[in-house]
């Protein structure tokens, strides 16, 4: 059962920008009057420090599929400014299939909500410096290994910088702390969880990027009464994206990444499938 839970978890951490942290996958191009500057949605697996802009709304779908267990998560997210670039908030709704789960079907997860403020700068900045953060709602059922049984905080920082006309990082620090965290057993305790992420954007053309991440999680799982084990997960995630731009101010992002296990996670590997739509919702 320990064996179930803590490969369920590792790969849970890759979509934890989707699953866990909701923002880290608002895509945030530019609205119609600037459509033909680059692309500057989020690096997929790494947050980006740019809010939603003012009158724009951001759907996003992503999928993750393992390539060993045949496991794949969907999540949706939507992004809404308020007043002003300045505040943002959103919410990620997952569904997934585990192999390890005690079921093997498919199920709800964990539902994220999250604030986000603007610090810093924004999307034609230098730097942008945008904290997070989130609720975790225990939506996903523990007892058959689709969430965590327990309401969770996470407190993200998310830093953007602008090497030059053609490169773009972005950098995450991130915590997540859920108490009383229940296992598949109904096994209770605080678990918390350590996010680093790294990423690097080549904007070959305004409409076209190539991208490289770097994601490393330290999670805790809960291995019985007021007991956990650590679970570890690296990965690193090559990818590309391209978008469609039409006179209305829709903008379409597509996606494509590959993401592979190293470390403890060596022999993981998974595709990545990205689409976002983004949209003015007032004039």
């Amino acid at each position: 059962m320990r064996f179930s839970i803590n490969s369920m978890l590792k790969r849970s951490i890759l979509a934890l920008p989707a699953l866990l942290l909701a923002a880290s996958l608002s895509a945030q191009e530019k609205a119609a009057e600037k459509k033909e500057g680059p692309i500057q949605d989020n690096s997929f697996l790494v947050e980006e420090a740019y809010n939603q802009e003012t009158g724009v709304v951001q759907h996003i779908s992503t999928f993750t599929r393992y390539q060993e267990s045949k496991d794949w998560i969907y999540t949706f997210t939507q992004e809404w400014p308020v007043g002003s670039i300045q505040h943002q908030l959103s919410f990620t709704l997952p569904w997934q299939r585990f192999g390890t789960s005690l079921d093997g079907k498919q199920a709800f997860g964990d539902v994220a909500l999250n604030y986000r403020y603007q610090l810093l700068g924004d999307g034609d900045a230098k730097v942008a410096i945008s904290p997070r953060v989130s609720v975790l709602l225990p939506t996903g059922d523990e007892k058959k290994g689709y969430g965590r049984g327990a309401t969770g905080v996470q407190l993200m920082l998310p830093m953007s910088l602008t090497l030059s006309d053609a490169f773009v990082a972005h950098t995450n620090l991130g915590m997540t702390h859920t108490p009383k965290a229940k296992n598949t057993l109904g096994e209770k305790a605080n678990t918390q969880d350590v996010t680093l992420g790294q990423s690097f954007i080549w904007l070959a053309h305004p409409r076209f990027n190539v991208m490289l991440e770097y994601v490393h999680t330290q999670a805790q799982a809960v291995a019985g009464s007021d007991r956990t084990e650590k679970v570890t997960a690296t990965y690193i995630s090559p990818g590309i994206r391209w978008s469609y731009n039409f006179p209305s101010g829709l903008q379409i992002v597509p996606g494509l990444a590959m993401p592979i296990g190293v470390g403890a996670s060596r022999g993981e590997k998974a595709i990545f499938l990205y689409l976002s739509f983004e949209h003015p919702f007032k004039k």
